[in-house]
């Protein structure tokens, strides 16, 4: 199926941050576009707002006319995570319309454009969507699917002005989806262990990862954090690998160092350097992320000036690092990190930043298996915080494993003060502790203590 060809788009799952993306760059492009999606969310009302029509009963029914009197021209894009038994999906297949996965229709779109692909453990959404900043800042036409919503732009899907931009993608390895894609120019920021439910061990996962580099262009470029890449480039490739860390890397962070909360440094390969970048986006873990976003924004063509002031203006992304309330007594941050590696980042960047501070930490474990495959890893990096409140496992996809719970993590925790608390107590017991420094963490629905949380502390 071609892109010209497709005139009605229907999407089962349209409310994911993925999927909402798409949505909307289709809706941008001058197609009719309409889904169905389990609960009304924040991402669905604002899909509504924008004439994108959404309902939330699981009825074949209900499916736009649109879509069941053109099936030549619809496409249908679906989400994995729709249930094998729902109506819809099993009426659309009944019918023989054309089914796509989100992955499939990201790499339909892109194969006509040069692209930028972000993949990797952790990272991938703040370095995308800093690159999408980056290139907005120097001129650069560039379309961004992203994975989160970016704050400079108050959305998930930064759209383009010429038919010929740039796109940059934030390539999820879930369920081996950044397959799909052939992009110029690549970055990895991780290959942790994670999603083991679906590889089943790191080798899987770093075999997808070097599928994923084979697909990139010939005489393409990578840029891959130092350590990363040689565990993924096979013999031969046509591609220019660069490494890069704060430190013994291709490109480095040279004279880092924190100004009033603000992280400064020197840009620094063997044949350039660019002084005086100033990040305001906290974080050890950001400074590399930008190193990143940095070098593939040169690639394209961005001078010296501009990349400054893309740093100094980007805002980040909503829940990666964000501020909620930051006064003299009090600073309250929410954050979506969910692996091990991300909270031993988070929490020694914020101990960087507030070192004379108590730290309390506040962590909602995702999934039971994550739980039960990182046990003592989410233990050992939520003892970097001085008081530990755990929230129940939120479960997501998954049903619960037996003897797998928040209990068994708070065991190992050497944190001074710790406990497992239920949600409904959560805003209370953090009222009782008084802390200086507060962090929610987490990428079930902790998010929704944000504004309450906010609301009792200031």
């Amino acid at each position: 199926m071609k892109l010209r060809d497709i005139h009605n788009v229907y999407f089962l799952g349209i409310g994911g941050i993925g999927m909402s993306a798409l949505a909307r760059w289709f809706k941008h492009n001058g197609k009719a576009v309409s889904g169905y999606d389990k609960t009304p969310t924040a991402l669905t009302n604002q899909l509504e707002s924008e004439g994108i029509a959404v309902h939330f009963e699981d009825d074949p029914a209900k499916i736009s006319d649109n879509i069941k009197s053109s099936k030549e021209d619809a496409l249908v894009i679906y989400t994995p995570a729709i249930p094998k038994d729902h109506k819809e999906w099993a009426w659309l297949k009944a019918e023989g319309f054309n089914i796509m996965k989100r992955s499939q229709v990201l790499g339909l779109i892109t194969e006509s454009m040069i692209s930028v692909a972000v993949a990797g453990t952790h990272g991938k959404t703040t370095t995308s969507s800093m690159i999408v900043h980056l290139m907005k800042t120097a001129g650069i036409d560039c379309t961004g699917f992203l994975g989160g919503i970016a704050t400079n732009y108050g959305t998930n899907m930064v759209m383009n002005e010429e038919t010929n931009s740039i796109a940059v993608i934030e390539a999820d390895e879930f369920d081996r989806s950044f397959l799909t894609l052939r992009p110029d120019a690549a970055v990895v920021t991780s290959i942790d262990a994670d999603h083991l439910d679906i590889y089943g061990d790191k080798d899987a996962l770093k075999e997808s990862f070097a599928l994923f580099v084979s697909k990139i262009e010939k005489k393409g470029k990578l840029f891959a954090k130092q350590g990363v890449g040689t565990q993924i480039l096979g013999g031969e490739n046509n591609v220019h690998h660069f490494s890069y860390a704060l430190e013994s890397a291709d490109i480095t962070a040279e004279n880092l160092r924190i100004e009033e909360a603000t992280f400064v440094f020197d840009y620094k390969t063997s044949k350039k350097t660019i002084s005086g970048i100033r990040l305001n986006v906290p974080g050890f873990h950001n400074v590399e992320n930008a190193l990143a976003a940095i070098s593939v924004t040169k690639y394209f063509g961005a001078d010296d000036d501009s990349i400054r002031e893309g740093v100094s203006t980007y805002k980040g992304v909503k829940r990666r690092f964000e501020y909620i309330i930051k006064s003299e007594n009090l600073v309250y941050i929410d954050d979506y990190a969910h692996h091990p590696v991300e909270i031993e980042s988070l929490l020694k960047s914020v101990r960087a930043l507030y070192p004379n501070k108590r730290i309390t930490a506040v962590f909602q474990p995702h999934l039971f298996s994550r739980t039960r495959d990182f046990a003592p890893e989410f233990s050992e990096s939520l003892s970097l915080a001085d008081e530990v409140i755990l929230l129940d496992i939120y479960p997501a996809r998954e049903q619960p494993i037996e003897g797998v719970s928040s209990t068994m993590l708070l065991e190992n925790v050497t944190a001074e003060r710790k406990m497992v608390c239920e949600k409904e107590q959560l805003i209370e017991q953090i009222k009782a502790w008084q802390p200086e420094v507060l962090l929610t963490i987490g990428a079930g629905d902790i998010d929704k203590f944000v504004e309450p949380l906010k609301a009792e502390l200031l």
